[in-house]
């Protein structure tokens, strides 16, 4: 049996947040305006092998009015059901009612009740008619207290469902983390037990689809780091004065095709969290005459000191040995000791930029060449940029509809919090894209940082 949930409750009190939220899909009609839901709308969801049913219904309208037309049509409490059966098939109330037909239709072809009330409104008897409308169908429920604004009446809600619903949890449509979603789905399996098998195979799947959006995500982005550190854009010319000529259009379209990369893989791990339909906001690959401007690089990057530690730790001891007083007591090398040589080229290293470059070929003629980006610095600004994505997307409830904008985050902070093997081979992997230089097991040596 595929477990169903019907979603209901008053008219504005967040129930479509829920139904995105629970089915991860932000392409449902969310609005302020009370009434946003006018028919029922089934979502199937599908995760891994597992399938529920969710339905997103209209909000109570006339509840008082339907509960004294059921009490006129039960006698008894074992006639209740059979009421609510009458109710939803009579032609008269499917005139007069038609809100509550349609909500109240799903729930008895077997659909579980998810009652849906606001925690930041108090509560009052007038929600009474509804509940007790949902006890008449005899069927599983839970109550799900949504504080939209605030959670200033979550104990009298709790208190007054409490005499009507078995279970009674807190539930922010646009603040409910993965487990706390995991642990809804949780809790029918003890309420309605012919689900519990389905259930716990639906929690399994969900983490599954969980862990296998992570390793989609460390591939996107090691994709990402590999094609921006590597991209180059050349055309040939007849002479060497036509060589030089076409540098102002390659440097046009090699930034243009290096934020589109950046653009496509950043779409490409909305998609993979199912986000399709918002946007985000975040500052374009700085640019500066062109050129990419590297003092912008330090809010999403390493800042000096940070890089030249990094390339430390990543045993970047290559090249000639440096005159220490030319790099200046500012870098703080002093305790580097055997990677100081490689800091420091490190650090010099990074004011390079994309080399543009003439050459001639051996078949006569010449060659343009704009790129790849020679700055140490560039692997961690385009791995800043996506994590900082990537978090934002778990830590977000498909129930949001405003524009996401994005701010710089802290990089070296994130990679101090792992262990010093995992830190080496993160800079180590960096310095390498940086050269152009391939690195194997990218996507294992960048996950830790998406966990």
């Amino acid at each position: 049996m595929i477990p169903a949930f019907d979603v209901v409750g008053h008219p504005n009190k967040g129930k479509s947040s829920i139904v995105s939220t629970v089915a991860q899909n932000d392409s449902i009609s969310i609005s302020a305006a009370s009434g946003t839901t006018q028919d029922v709308q089934r979502l199937d969801v599908a995760v891994g092998d597992s399938r529920y049913f969710l339905y997103d219904t209209p909000g109570f309208q006339r509840p008082t009015r339907v509960l004294a037309w059921l009490a006129a049509h039960a006698e008894t409490a074992e006639q209740r059901a059979e009421a609510v059966r009458r109710f939803i098939n009579d032609s008269d109330c499917q005139r007069e009612f038609p809100e509550e037909v349609k909500l109240l239709t799903p729930i008895m072809e077997g659909a579980a009740i998810l009652y849906i009330v606001d925690g930041s409104r108090p509560y009052g008897a007038d929600y009474e008619a509804e509940m007790e409308i949902l006890r008449w169908t005899g069927q599983a429920s839970m109550a799900l207290i949504n504080p939209i604004e605030s959670e200033a009446h979550v104990d009298e809600w709790k208190q007054a469902l409490t005499q009507y619903f078995k279970i009674v949890r807190v539930f922010n449509a646009m603040q409910a983390d993965f487990e706390k979603l995991l642990a809804i789905l949780e809790a029918f399996s003890h309420i309605r037990e012919e689900w519990c098998d389905a259930i716990n195979s639906l929690v399994q799947d969900y983490r599954r689809d969980r862990g296998r959006q992570g390793r989609e995500a460390a591939g996107l982005m090691s994709e990402l780091l590999i094609r921006l550190c590597s991209y180059q854009v050349s055309q040939k010319a007849l002479s060497q004065e036509q060589a030089k000529q076409l540098r102002p259009a390659l440097e046009a379209k090699y930034f243009n095709d290096m934020r589109g990369l950046e653009h496509d893989y950043h779409e490409a791990l909305k998609s993979l969290y199912y986000y399709h339909a918002f946007h985000t906001e975040i500052e374009e690959l700085p640019l500066q005459d062109n050129l990419f401007d590297t003092e912008q690089w330090v809010a999403w990057g390493l800042n000096r000191r940070q890089l030249t530690m990094a390339a430390a730790m990543a045993g970047a001891a290559t090249g000639a040995a440096l005159d220490l007083a030319v790099a200046g007591s500012s870098l703080m090398l002093g305790a580097l000791g055997g990677g100081l040589i490689g800091a420091t080229s490190a650090w010099l290293g990074a004011s390079q930029i994309a080399e543009f470059r003439i050459q001639g070929l051996p078949v006569g003629g010449f060659e343009s060449r704009q790129g790849p980006v020679q700055n140490r610095n560039f692997p961690y600004v385009v791995l800043n940029r996506f994590l900082v994505i990537a978090d934002a997307l778990k830590q977000r409830t498909h129930a949001h509809r405003e524009q996401l904008v994005m701010k710089e985050g802290d990089l070296a902070q994130k990679i101090e919090r792992l262990d010093k093997r995992q830190q080496q081979l993160i800079h180590r992997a960096l310095n390498r894209l940086s050269r152009q230089r391939s690195v194997e097991g990218l996507p294992a040596v960048l996950t830790p940082l998406l966990l």
